[in-house]
């Protein structure tokens, strides 16, 4: 028998890849950080000598959820901007209070929360974008989760950086000192409406040069009208930004022209669901995105605006709206919409390789389901429960590179009741301010 370090055994497993098959009382073999094999269980018993053996016999086993953009420090303030236009949201409650509160310490403590309320839900890699990128990662190592670091570049000068010079440098640094960190890697993420043509375009040579993904929010111009929508993609465009690289966030009323332009050149768009609708702006049905061959992925965006990281309600929300809204489109199935939280998400942070479904040689970044609770049954499609019926509450472990950082719904990496401590002090803060007269 072959010796192994874990063996896990599901009454499903879905992989991903293949598209659309699901195992039936299968088994991972996992073996230093990494998945060995896939096999029916009987055929792995006898096949794998394993240290540890995980049996979770009314399970779903499938890849960890890639959340493909969230702000994570922003988690601080879920819930303390609520019922408002997304301009005033942005303009006169959110930038505001983080123009006061920002800070490493703010960075570290609302990140830590993130990645509790991530892996708590089944989410093994995210993708952040926000200022002290350096704090963040260093979050994301101490809690083994895999993480996307944004590097943020902007002409305005903020807490982290006075200059593009210096977000360059400072984001290249970072880039340099995760190069071979198998849990962390780097993005350029710059923000379009307060970077000028000379600084994208260094962002793009820097992006060439470094082969990293460029991902970029195109919600804000948009929306608030500073560039008509075909100029958008147009600058984009002609600064040679639309390319492979190119990750576009909340993409919104994207038509056929435009989404053929983003599959051409092979860029991807994250959807933000829960976030575009509770603060009124559009997005690009993700059925139009699957008919241009476009690679797709969700993300939850920030808890400041979404309220939650739960990938699970990002997918349901994602879903049921897309074919609400949009009852005219081809209606997307439930495998689709999966591989768009896993596999798109990994693509779509350059990451496809090595995670995003379950393949002999990827790491294994797993989550596990427990589908017996009378809400998940009977079962006859399980990726239909995962999408339509299952909770967060409903994910029982989450391993990330074969380490497990959620077992039986605890945490066994983080210290909760710090992480809690730590939120309420900032609640405190926070919250006082919110009381003080303008």
């Amino acid at each position: 028998m072959d010796p192994i370090d874990t063996l896990i055994t599901a009454r499903w497993v879905v992989p991903i890849e293949p598209d659309g098959r699901v195992l039936e009382d299968h088994a991972v073999a996992i073996h230093r950080g990494s998945i060995l094999a896939i096999a029916p269980t009987r055929e792995a018993r006898a096949r794998f000598a394993a240290e540890e053996v995980i049996e979770r016999p009314t399970h779903v086993l499938l890849p960890g959820f890639v959340n493909a953009h969230t702000r994570a420090a922003m988690t601080l303030l879920r819930g303390a901007a609520e019922s408002s236009s997304f301009d005033y949201w942005l303009n006169r409650q959110i930038r505001p209070l983080e123009q006061r509160w920002l800070d490493a310490e703010y960075v570290r403590d609302g990140t830590e929360l993130a990645i509790a309320d991530m892996l708590t839900s089944g989410t093994t890699c995210f993708a952040d974008m926000h200022l002290f990128p350096e704090v963040t990662a260093q979050a994301a190592s101490a809690a083994k989760i895999r993480a996307c670091i944004g590097l943020p570049v902007a002409d305005t000068p903020s807490p982290w950086a006075g200059s593009a010079n210096e977000c360059l440098a400072k984001g290249i640094a970072l880039h340099d000192e995760y190069r071979d960190d198998p849990l962390i890697t780097t993005a350029l993420a710059p923000d379009l409406d307060s970077s000028a043509d000379e600084t994208l375009v260094r962002v793009r040579r820097a992006a060439d040069e470094l082969e990293l993904p460029v991902t970029m929010r195109l919600v804000e111009a948009r929306s608030l009208g500073s560039l008509d929508r075909k100029q958008v993609l147009g600058r984009l465009e002609r600064l040679g930004l639309l390319s492979p690289l190119l990750t576009a966030v909340h993409a919104p009323e994207l038509d056929n022209g435009e989404v053929e332009q983003l599959s051409g050149v092979g860029a991807s768009v994250v959807h933000c669901a829960r976030s575009a609708m509770k603060l009124g702006i559009s997005e690009c049905p993700a059925a139009t995105l699957k008919r241009h061959n476009v690679n797709w992925a969700l993300g939850t965006d920030a808890a400041a605006c979404s309220n939650d990281l739960s990938m699970l309600d990002e997918l349901r929300t994602a879903a049921l709206t897309s074919r609400g809204l949009f009852p005219t489109l081809s209606p997307i199935p439930p495998h689709d919409w999966l591989r768009a939280a896993t596999l798109g998400g990994a693509r779509a942070l350059g990451l496809a390789e090595v995670t995003g479904s379950l393949v002999a040689g990827k790491w294994a970044d797993l989550c596990c389901i427990d589908l017996s609770r009378a809400h998940t049954q009977p079962v006859y499609d399980p990726v239909a429960q995962i999408l339509f019926a299952a909770s967060r509450d409903q994910v029982s472990d989450v391993w990330v590179a074969g380490r497990r950082l959620l077992q039986e719904g605890h945490l066994t990496h983080l210290d909760l009741a710090d992480v809690l401590h730590r939120a309420q002090y900032w609640q405190a803060r926070i919250g006082e301010s919110l009381e003080q007269p303008a």
